[in-house]
């Protein structure tokens, strides 16, 4: 974990010191008097010191004195640790010039707050005086505050939800005297004991939330007397030989759902941005490329975030993927300083694929959407793993050879065929199997339950020993969300 210092327990204490502050007495003249307050404990040390180690200089009464005597983890207080409260803001906009805030939409903020920890907090006020009416004048008025609590407010922040808090009276020490008192001058001490419950929170997750921006093909398509609303673009092809010019276009400002919808809303949303029409994206791992005219990686991706209106913020501008069903995978983009032809992807793991069901013959129900591992057959040994209901993914085949099966006489050399005893059924026969598919065992033997050679594409399946899934495209394994992404199916958001 980074280092970050937000000086949570010292806002707390600024409060009681201020709680303390304020306060007066009045002398013998009549006179009103502060009172000041400083944070330490006042012993006899720091009276010492402060009466620059003289018997002939009197510490400056009366005073009152803040300090810390306790923090203590409150386990009553405890919540769900993993909790994280997503809270929208949405500000309004500011005119720099003039100087004023503008009856307008500004920029929008999500923050994520995480579950914060409850401690208590325990302090002390000492009260210095030089005699019984000075003590009772400051007393009355902080004990009048408690009854038996009093509330504090440690910052002014919208979001913050641990900004209020109480502080309860939980202890009166009247004096530090002791009687008979003798000849010693010693000043005397009252102390008030008190305990707030503080929470002490990790740093939020906060993004931006910006302008997006839609590469949007063949909306207005005459051609096929769809569309004829007199205002129109001729259709493009998304690869196509002369690149298409930049145009202007309005588009709906947070998740539009369908090409039509963005049409639907362009007078209602009236946020601008800009089409690139013969750009894809090639997205493999947490790295995306542009495509342009077929070619992967050539271009510069400040072609695009320079073009766009808005501003590229690394870390918190978004990249957004449309996927078969209409909704988006999305993840933050900072672009390679190395390579300007990459960005990389910071993935939110709530958008990306689930896994498809493939029942099995002994696999738990809720688990028909995964394997638990991707192995190596020539350099696996299955025989530890084999529970019924097992599941894996085959990257090489198992006894594919045309002999499998045949006994003594059949082949060239008279010699029956024995496969690998670790891919073995219980009643020794031979195991068969291709690259790429999922086997599972159920109990007595190998099962075949997703065939690479006749399984249909877009199958969906997470690999347990990662938390990765993968999509069978007919030919390869590949995580779900990689692959090509035309014009029309991927988004861009930037601070607006």
């Amino acid at each position: 974990m980074q280092h970050f210092y937000d000086g949570q327990i010292r806002r707390y204490i600024t409060q009681l010191v201020r709680l303390c502050s304020g306060f007066q007495w009045q002398d013998s003249s009549g006179g009103l008097r502060s009172i000041p307050v400083s944070y330490g404990d006042l012993t006899r040390q720091v009276a010492n010191i402060i009466k620059e180690n003289s018997e002939n200089k009197m510490p400056s009464v009366p005073r009152m004195a803040v300090y810390i005597t306790g923090l203590e983890l409150d386990r009553e207080r405890l919540a769900d640790a993993t909790y994280v409260e997503k809270v929208n803001i949405r500000e309004r906009a500011y005119d720099e010039a003039g100087n004023e805030y503008l009856n307008t939409q500004g920029k929008n903020y999500t923050v994520e707050r995480i579950m914060p920890t409850p401690y208590m907090l325990r302090v002390n006020v000492d009260i210095w005086s030089s005699n019984t009416d000075q003590k009772l004048q400051i007393m009355e008025q902080i004990l009048s505050l408690f009854n038996p609590s009093l509330e504090i407010q440690t910052t002014d922040n919208y979001i913050d939800w641990t900004s209020l808090t109480s502080v309860y009276l939980e202890q009166i020490s009247f004096s530090n005297r002791t009687q008979p008192i003798g000849v010693d001058s010693e000043i005397d001490v009252g102390t008030l004991s008190f305990s707030t419950p503080i929470f002490i929170s990790p740093p939020a997750k906060v993004k931006k939330l910006g302008v997006i921006t839609q590469v949007v093909a063949n909306i207005f398509d005459e051609t096929r007397g769809t569309v004829d609303l007199g205002d129109t673009v001729p259709e493009l092809s998304a690869y196509a030989d002369t690149p298409v010019p930049l145009t202007k276009t309005t588009t709906v400002n947070s998740d539009p759902e369908t090409k039509t919808d963005i049409t639907a809303n362009i007078n209602s949303r009236g946020t601008v941005s800009a089409t690139y029409q013969n750009y894809g994206v090639y997205i493999t791992g947490n790295i995306a490329r542009l495509i342009d005219k077929r070619e992967v990686g050539t271009t510069n991706w400040n072609t695009i975030l320079e073009s766009y209106p808005g501003t590229y913020t690394a870390g918190l501008s978004q990249i957004r993927l449309r996927t078969e069903l209409g909704s988006f995978i999305v993840g933050q983009i900072t672009l390679n300083p190395m390579d300007e032809t990459q960005l990389t992807i910071t993935w939110d793991s709530d958008t990306l694929p689930t896994g498809d069901i493939v029942e099995g013959p002994a696999r738990n129900s809720n688990s028909y959407t995964s394997f638990d591992k991707i192995v190596e057959p020539q350099n696996y040994n299955p025989t530890d793993d084999k529970v019924a209901g097992f599941r894996i993914l085959l990257l090489d085949p198992i006894n594919t050879s045309e002999n499998v099966g045949g006994s003594v006489g059949d082949t060239p050399y008279n010699y029956a065929y024995d496969g690998p005893d670790a891919w073995k059924n219980n009643d020794g026969t031979d195991f068969v199997a291709n690259a790429n598919d999922v086997i599972e065992w159920d109990g007595s033997a190998w099962q075949t339950v997703i065939d690479s050679t006749d399984s249909t594409n877009g199958i969906n399946q997470k690999n347990l020993a990662t938390g990765v899934i993968y999509t069978w495209t007919g030919t390869d394994w590949i995580k779900a969300y990689e692959g090509e992404y035309s014009h029309g199916t991927w988004l861009i958001l930037l601070d607006a």
